[in-house]
């Protein structure tokens, strides 16, 4: 008899696996909530900036969000199913031709910004207000 370690592994990953974030995708605009701990205490700390990569692999499925503070650069990799995410705030939908927007970190200023796709921001908003 053989034995399916695929199924075994995915099986306990199952109670882990989270399905209350947003539905979103490379070139939005989100906001990360998450939560950081200093010593014994735990604090929530916010990330905003662009989500620039998207990883879907199973349960180590992950997301990048870029943001540029004090004219610097700033990457976070946040991977799907952690518990230390709290909440993801989609701010606005960007409406981009790529999956990886790599190119994002050789453009400054009004060159590095992502057009909104009215689109699709009225569909959340239609989606949001039906539930």
């Amino acid at each position: 008899m053989k034995i399916n370690r695929g199924a075994i592994i995915k099986s306990v990953e199952q109670a882990f696996l989270r399905n209350d974030l947003p539905d979103f995708q490379p070139g939005d605009t989100v906001r990360v909530d998450y939560k950081v701990t200093e010593g014994a205490r735990t604090r929530v700390q916010g990330f905003e900036g662009v989500v620039i990569a998207m990883n879907n692999r199973g349960t180590g499925k992950s997301f990048t969000v870029r943001k540029v503070a004090f004219n610097e650069g700033v990457e976070r990799i946040f991977p799907f199913n952690t518990p230390l995410i709290d909440k993801v705030t989609v701010l606005e939908r960007g409406k981009v031709r790529r999956a990886k927007l790599y190119y994002l970190r050789k453009l400054r200023g009004k060159a590095a910004k992502i057009k909104a796709d009215r689109g699709r921001m009225a569909k959340a908003t239609a989606n949001a207000k039906a539930k």
